[in-house]
Parts: C-alpha cells; structure tokens; sequence
C-alpha cells in the first residue's frame, strides 16, 4: 500500500473513531427533556392549591355574650348581684349565667345583706330575691323589728348530696340552691327558720311562701341533713312533682312540766333468796 494512501486511512479511521452518529441527536434531544421536565414542574406548581387559612378561634369570653333574659330582669333595683365568670370547672358542676347574690334591696330602699354573698345561677338568685322582698321581709316586721341580714349556709359547692362522696350531684352543684341557716334583724335579733323557739305563725308563713316560689324545700324532718337550717332549690321533676318537707315544731316541754312525756322505768329485778344446803 502507497504510504499516503494509509495515512489518509488512517486520518479517517481517528476521525470516525471521535465521532459518533448518536452525539448530535442527544445533544438535539436532551435540551428538550429538561424543558419538558420544567414545563411538567411548573404545570404540577400550578395545579396544586394552597392549604385553606384557619378559621378564626370561636370566641371564649362571655363578656362578649349579651345577657340572658334573667340578667336583664334582675337590675339594681332589686338586689346587688354581678355578674361573675363561670366557675371553671368541667363536667355537671360547669354552670352559665352565674351570679354574686350579695344583698337584696326591699321596696323601701333598704338594703338586706346576704353573707357571705351567695354564687347562683341567676334564675335561682331571682326566686330568692322576689322571696325575700315579697313575702319574708313582711313576715319578719310580726317579730319587732325589720329584716337586716340573711345567713347563707351554703351556695355554690360542687359536692354530692348532703355531702356524701361518690352520691348524686347535689343541686348545690348545679348553683341552683340555696341554704338559709338564719336571719338577723336591725335590732340585732337572730332569727333560726328551725328554732322552735321562734314564733310558730312566722314559722309557718315562711315556710308556705317558700314551698310557693321553690320546688324544693328541705328542713327539720326531711331527711335528717336540715334539721338546723332550711334549703331551697329549684330543681325540676316529672309531671311538675315539687318537695315541701319543713316540720314546724314546737319547743319541746320542760322535763319538770305535767305536759312533760313520763318514761317508765324499768321494773325492778326479781329478788332470789339462796338455799342454804345441808352439810355432809
């Protein structure tokens, strides 16, 4: 072979050894795939939405909350209670439209102090308002002198029933009843609903008033929890059933007294005289 021919071979032999059919196609091609992949990227930024805002937390403050129908009614004229938050708790003892119950204003303008001021819901608070104002504070005036202060015994207090642990939810729970242990007169006079002592006809007046607006009341020989003070509540039942159970009693009779209960005594022991034996 000529030896120009064989380096003009072999000139073309380096050349097509460099240069491969497929190198001009993928660098025609691949441009393409990655403005494709861009094109899909954006299409699928596109195409997927934006998380939904969140939605505005409910408002929790009962401030914001008009008042109820009760709140509305009972205004400054007839007793000085505010409005006070919720208690916070949770379960049955977790009430609304709670109120402090600190004094009860008469029809003349007097002012009748309930202490310590009692936690009830406003309706409850109402009943004993209009009681007080309507049928107590008159009743009072047949003892001498008028109506200065109300002892509260108890009020709001979530517990079982006559304070048994593990017993059903006491409507003191519920701040829907009210414990009255005495009144106090301006004169100083300490009136007890449950002392016989007192005048009986006082005695029975407030207690058919009280059995009238409450519907439930509890004192001496309900149960053996009231004997020294009268509870009032409210407290719903089938077929509009209401609870009245107040003994008015009288004082009972000196020991020394002809009315006086006599108890016998006890008959006396038999007398057994010991037989002598005769000796061995």
């Amino acid at each position: 072979m000529h030896p120009a021919l064989g380096r003009q071979t072999g000139t073309r032999g380096r050349c097509n050894a460099g240069i491969h059919p497929g190198d001009s196609l993928v660098k025609f091609v691949f441009p393409l795939i990655v403005l494709f992949a861009a094109a899909i990227g954006s299409a699928f930024a596109q195409v997927v939405p934006l998380p939904r805002p969140r939605p505005d937390a409910a408002p929790t403050s009962q401030v914001e909350e008009g008042p109820s129908a009760c709140r509305v009614r009972l205004t400054g004229e007839l007793a000085i209670a505010p409005t006070v938050p919720n208690p916070d708790v949770a379960g049955e003892c977790a009430v609304k439209d709670v109120v402090r119950l600190e004094a009860i204003i008469l029809r003349d303008g007097s002012r009748v102090a309930v202490r310590p001021p009692a936690t009830l819901r406003c309706e409850m608070a109402e009943t004993v308002v209009r009681w007080v104002r309507d049928d107590v504070a008159e009743a009072v005036q047949e003892l001498g002198a008028p109506l200065s202060s109300i002892e509260n015994y108890a009020s709001y207090d979530c517990r079982g029933r006559n304070n048994i642990v593990g017993a059903q939810l006491s409507e003191h729970g519920k701040a829907n009843a009210f414990d009255i242990h005495a009144l106090r007169l301006v004169n100083g006079k300490i009136v007890g609903l449950t002392d016989p002592h007192i005048a009986r006809d006082f005695r029975e007046v407030t207690r058919k008033s009280a059995c009238g607006r409450f519907l439930t009341v509890l004192g001496p020989g309900s149960d053996g929890y009231h004997e020294d003070h009268v509870h009032v509540d409210l407290r719903e039942r089938a077929r509009g059933y209401r609870l009245c159970q107040w003994d008015v009693r009288d004082p009972e009779p000196p020991a020394n007294s002809a009315n006086a209960v006599q108890v016998p005594l006890p008959p006396p022991r038999p007398r057994f005289e010991a037989k002598r034996g005769k000796g061995r």
